[in-house]
């Protein structure tokens, strides 16, 4: 009897050195997808899913090979190049269209941080805190994760805040979509419509974002990921790309169960607004508590994420030091932007907070820089990949042509519908 335990230890399967390396190497991607639902995303998903019901879902689902092969270009760089976005691209380009990608960086980072704070300070006030008090903690907590850790560090922290998203899940199950319901709404597409046609532009902006880009090509090389690990990243990628559209799909199929069904003409503008809309159908436990802790989660990992992109992207382009494994007296620039940009986002959301109406303009918005974003990843594709890493035959029409129809929808989309909001 004494030996049970001893024997029980042993006859445990030590996990195989395939799966040592995945968990190694997995984090860009799960990091950067995690935070890609971030809040204005969040917003948009239900937005569609009230306005529109089910008719967005599909979107949803084609979304997930397209932000995989979009993401999987910037590992494709990170990877084999060992470098970032913003400096590859002065490298290939020159300086000016270097400060130029950065400017939109910029701009999208700006947009993005007025949404995750104005999350963060919706949640505090479903339970009664004031905005000043939740947004200087969440500035607290996020100013202390990146100053004292390394990236390994602010990874694991990423992860465990994305993981409480999965409470949307929670929310799905609970609002109990009908299966005729949702069967009817995948096959309308209501394509004359330009609300219809703006939305489209929203949801494709919500997934596909500047600092995505930014971040995961730089946390690649800031992790020390080389060649050897293509495999597993590309794993870690895709994984994240069907993780976050499943989290998208279940905000909108709860929001259509639930909060569609009072009318189309229901305006969403701000986590406050979903939540309590969901607390009739779904119990005050479930709209509150867990869509809060959902949107917490959201809005951290994503902060985090949208800042160190900026601070990252403004190393790369100037040449300053841009490490998480620098101390922050070494790179201060690094860390100056980094606490610039967070400090920013939560002032401005503190002193306008009407802002919050603003969320999926902010998703429109990137996806009319699309064809800027896009292009120039692209490019780096056919120019600054070795030879052997570019894309060629089928699979480099398959970008180009994704690449192409993705912008290009994104663009029509919120043009055609732009002057109706």
């Amino acid at each position: 009897m004494d030996n049970a335990p001893t024997e029980a230890l042993r006859s445990v399967r030590p996990v195989s050195p395939r799966v040592r390396r995945l968990l190694a190497v997995m984090g860009p991607g799960l990091v950067v997808m995690l935070a890609d639902t971030d809040v204005g995303s969040i917003i948009t998903a239900a937005q569609s899913g009230v306005q529109w019901g089910y008719r967005l879902l599909l979107l949803q689902v084609a979304l997930i090979p397209v932000l995989f092969v979009v993401q999987e270009l910037t590992v494709r760089l990170g990877l084999f190049t060992g470098k970032g976005h913003g400096e590859l691209i002065r490298e290939t380009f020159g300086g000016g269209w270097a400060w130029l990608s950065f400017a939109g960086l910029g701009v999208a980072t700006l947009g993005a941080l007025v949404t995750e704070f104005s999350g963060v300070a919706g949640v505090g006030e479903l339970y009664g805190i004031p905005r000043a008090a939740s947004l200087a903690a969440c500035t607290l907590f996020l100013l202390f994760v990146v100053f004292t850790g390394s990236y390994r560090r602010v990874e694991r922290v990423a992860i465990l805040l994305g993981l409480f998203e999965f409470a949307f899940f929670v929310v799905a199950w609970q609002a109990r979509p009908k299966l005729g319901e949702v069967g009817a709404g995948l096959a309308q597409m209501p394509l004359a419509n330009p609300h219809y046609w703006y939305l489209v532009a929203a949801n494709i902006g919500a997934v596909i974002m500047p600092w995505m880009i930014f971040y995961q090509q730089s946390a690649v090389a800031d992790k020390k990921l080389g060649p050897g690990d293509y495999t597993w990243a590309r794993w870690d990628t895709a994984f994240g790309a069907v993780v976050t559209q499943a989290v998208m799909a279940a905000v909108l199929m709860a929001a259509a169960a639930t909060i569609g069904r009072h009318g189309a003409e229901t305006r969403l503008d701000g986590i406050g607004d979903v939540s309590r809309m969901l607390v009739p159908a779904l119990g005050p436990e479930i709209g509150r508590t867990v869509f809060g802790l959902g949107t917490l989660g959201a809005a951290m990992v994503a902060a985090i994420v949208v800042s160190l992109a900026s601070a990252w992207g403004f190393g790369e382009v100037t040449g300053h030091r841009h490490s998480l494994e620098y101390h922050p007296l070494e790179a201060p620039w690094f860390y100056g932007i980094y606490a610039v940009a967070v400090i920013g986002g939560a002032v401005i959301v503190g002193v306008v907070p009407d802002l919050v109406a603003l969320n999926i303009g902010v998703e429109v918005m990137n996806a009319l820089m699309l064809p800027l974003v896009l292009g120039f990843l692209v490019m780096l594709a056919f120019k600054a990949l070795p030879a052997e890493r570019r894309p060629r035959g089928l699979y480099a029409w398959i970008v180009v042509a994704v690449s192409a129809l993705t912008a290009g929808l994104g663009v029509y989309g919120g043009i055609s519908g732009a002057h109706l909001f």
